[in-house]
């Protein structure tokens, strides 16, 4: 009887895998890569995603490779852990409700030649339309070792205005590292604090060039904040040289520990690439001098009205 029992059992499960939907397989995959994006953009290892979750590492792997179907509860406790809203972490659908579906139907019955004079087009629109709230603040945005620091304050020095660190303001609101505030108060209360900072910046300067934590680009509410009210540049580099410069600087989060940190520093520049590239400009410091960054920087700033 207990066998039989168990062959019927077996004939359900099969019965009820052959009517699946097949397209929640991909479902499940775009979970995964979401996942993945997330804790990648917001440079966290998979034993702090772990930790914070209450999700074992090896489930969080099977979930990211997409071999994992996590339950919403779980789903929920992931998306807190990453401080984002239990909808960025579900694949959204691509049917033409959307408002922006009209103008990419426009778009997509263009010629490919046509579409960077459109993109100029309404780049032009936009940053005529924000030029006055942006008034002459400068903020760079980027990796750590790009030159964010290093360029902010000679920039700052050659414009005559105050240079701001927001994770220095940030420590001296708090009393602590940032570090040390991560962990005792959760990267949630980190990016509450960066958007005060950022607000307060913004209320009390009219001109400023302002150096960001790379993370910055984590929370969609302050980043809209930072690219509406500044003027933003992307200051990269190659990994190789975002992770010289970093361990010469003695600061190697988040990837303390980590024998794989190289390979992490690039899932964390590629799930902000798209972020970071919204900023008005990028200036490339590889292989340059500061001397050479900071003509070039100069030259990108003087380009924006007002400053």
């Amino acid at each position: 009887m207990p066998a039989e029992s168990a062959a019927k059992t077996r004939q359900k499960t099969l019965s009820a895998e052959r009517n699946v939907d097949p397209s929640a397989g991909t479902f499940v995959a775009d979970i995964g890569r979401l996942v993945r994006v997330g804790r990648a953009k917001r440079g966290m290892t998979r034993r702090q995603l772990a930790h914070g979750s209450g999700a074992s590492e090896r489930y969080l792997a099977q979930i990211e490779s997409g071999h994992g179907n996590p339950s919403i509860i779980m789903l929920k406790s992931i998306a807190e852990a990453l401080d984002v809203p239990l909808l960025e972490l579900l694949p959204r659908s691509s049917a033409g409700t959307s408002a922006l579906a009209p103008l990419l139907d426009l778009l997509g019955r263009m010629p490919l030649s046509e579409l960077p004079a459109i993109t100029e087009i309404i780049e032009r629109r936009a940053a005529a339309d924000l030029a006055p709230d942006r008034a002459r603040r400068i903020a760079l945005v980027g990796l750590r070792g790009a030159g964010k620091s290093t360029l902010g304050a000679r920039l700052a020095a050659h414009l005559r205005c105050p240079f701001i660190e927001l994770n220095r303001m940030i420590e001296q609101d708090y009393g602590a590292s940032i570090p040390d505030l991560i962990e005792m108060a959760g990267l949630a209360t980190f990016r509450r604090y960066e958007r005060s900072c950022l607000e307060r910046v913004i209320a009390e300067h009219d001109a400023a060039v302002i150096a960001t934590a790379g993370g910055i680009v984590s929370d969609a509410e302050t980043y809209a904040l930072l690219l509406r009210r500044t003027h933003t540049v992307w200051i990269k580099a190659r990994p190789d040289e975002h992770m010289g410069r970093v361990m010469k600087q003695g600061d190697f989060r988040p990837m303390a520990k980590n024998r794989e940190a190289m390979a992490d520093l690039i899932a964390i520049l590629d799930a902000r690439r798209a972020d970071y590239a919204r900023a008005q400009a990028d200036l490339d410091t590889s292989g340059d001098t500061v001397e050479e960054s900071l003509r070039k920087l100069v030259r990108i700033v003087n380009r924006y009205e007002g400053v």
